[in-house]
């Protein structure tokens, strides 16, 4: 395993980092797994060289943090040999005080995030989603205390538009507030919208990009069908990705994935991974897995070499998609 800086800070980070959305609590979503389902797939990350780990406190009402936590401890890991990012924005309550990027809120979700990981900090603590109803200076403030405090090493921002990044960065020259050291957007070949604007501006600020959904949420492993329809709980349950995929133009590039892949004796997903490997400002990618075969394939395709042909048969079928306002998963 060759590790990469994460974005323009000195931690070093495996290319594949281990996402923890799948698991927790099928309360929240039934395709998730639960604790002991899940520990077997963090003893492979770790052998495989894997020191990268994302979280958020909305994964499962913060039950996924409280997997993470145990099993890097279990595994009998010090803390300096690992990476955690966690989120901060959803609801963790009823209470309209419980949720969002105030300073409130914020100060509140640290704690409840390093009670539930039982770490005294984390490498890198991102914003969910933009909150329209807290001024920016406000969450920076926040944000720059908790690492001044030293709860937080580097901060980080999720699902943001170029216009709404390039605000919080104007804002932390301005006031001297820490900077987003990375983005975690989706991308993958079936979502290419943020290579208009969002990554030219990342390149530039040197802010290192962290994919979320490489695969689409599965849907360019090849086995979902027209109507919603999928070989797997997730792909016939899952209602987020219907809304963002499932036109004939995203079928239309999964064909192309399977073809390459055919043609290299490989799997559609390596294919996908390798895809998006090849761009520079792509620091690591976040997979979700629900199988540990996949850990392995996402390690192997660090290894795969495109050809200009196969990029472009893989980029040419993709058409744009409407701009995507981000509901809550």
């Amino acid at each position: 395993m060759e590790y990469t800086n994460l974005g323009a800070t000195g931690i070093k980070v495996s290319p594949i980092c281990l996402g923890t959305m799948s698991f927790g609590s099928t309360a929240w979503r039934s395709w998730v797994l639960n604790e002991a389902e899940a520990r077997p797939f963090f003893e492979r990350a770790v052998e495989l060289g894997i020191n990268f780990f994302d979280t958020a406190d909305r994964y499962s009402g913060g039950e996924s943090e409280a997997i993470l936590g145990r099993a890097l401890r279990d595994l009998g890991l010090s803390r300096d040999r690992v990476v955690v990012s966690t989120k901060v924005f959803g609801p963790m309550g009823d209470d309209p005080n419980q949720r969002g990027l105030s300073r409130k809120h914020i100060m509140h979700a640290i704690g409840g995030s390093l009670s539930r990981l039982g770490m005294e900090y984390v490498d890198l603590y991102q914003i969910h989603r933009f909150d329209p109803e807290v001024p920016i200076e406000e969450t920076l403030e926040a944000l720059s205390d908790l690492i001044h405090t030293g709860k937080v090493l580097h901060v980080g921002a999720s699902n943001l538009a170029a216009w709404q990044l390039s605000r919080y960065l104007s804002a932390s020259d301005r006031h001297g507030f820490s900077r987003f050291v990375t983005v975690q957007n989706q991308y993958n070949l079936v979502h290419r919208d943020h290579e208009r604007e969002l990554f030219p501006l990342c390149r530039e600020e040197g802010i290192g990009v962290v994919p979320w959904s490489p695969l689409a949420r599965g849907f360019l492993a090849g086995n979902r069908y027209p109507g919603g329809k999928g070989e797997t709980l997730r792909g016939t349950t899952d209602e987020y990705a219907h809304r963002l995929y499932y036109r004939d133009s995203d079928f239309a590039v999964v064909e192309r994935v399977a073809d390459v892949a055919r043609n290299r004796g490989r799997s559609n997903t390596q294919i996908a991974l390798a895809w998006l490997r090849r761009h520079p400002w792509v620091t690591a990618l976040i997979v979700g897995v629900t199988r540990l075969e996949h850990i392995d394939e996402a390690v192997a395709a660090l290894d795969i070499e495109l050809s200009e042909e196969e990029i472009l048969t893989l980029e040419e079928p993709y058409v744009p998609h409407r701009a995507e306002s981000f509901p809550g998963l």
